[in-house]
């Protein structure tokens, strides 16, 4: 399935979150909070957006309309929900 955002909107494959701690604890899935990281999939066809395919980015933790697609966790966000891009 093939999903075109409209207008200002970006839709963005969310990252599952960390599963262990740093020093290397397990965290059980009622302990890990939810994710606010994911990757731009497609953009609507705004000037106003400043993200592209591919980007990192991170997103106010309720932001978005939440789809799932073919076992994978999307949402739909608007441009002004991403707080930054994460560059390499």
């Amino acid at each position: 399935m093939k999903i075109k955002p409209l207008n200002d909107r970006i839709l963005v494959k969310v990252l599952p979150p960390e599963e262990k701690t740093k020093g290397g604890l397990f965290l059980p899935q009622t302990a890990q909070e939810k994710t606010q990281e994911g990757l731009v999939e497609a953009i609507g066809d705004s000037d106003q957006i400043k993200v592209k395919v591919g980007d990192k980015i991170i997103y106010d933790k309720y932001a978005g309309t939440s789809l799932k697609i073919d076992e994978q966790d999307y949402l739909i966000l608007k441009n002004n929900d991403i707080l930054a891009i994460v560059e390499k």
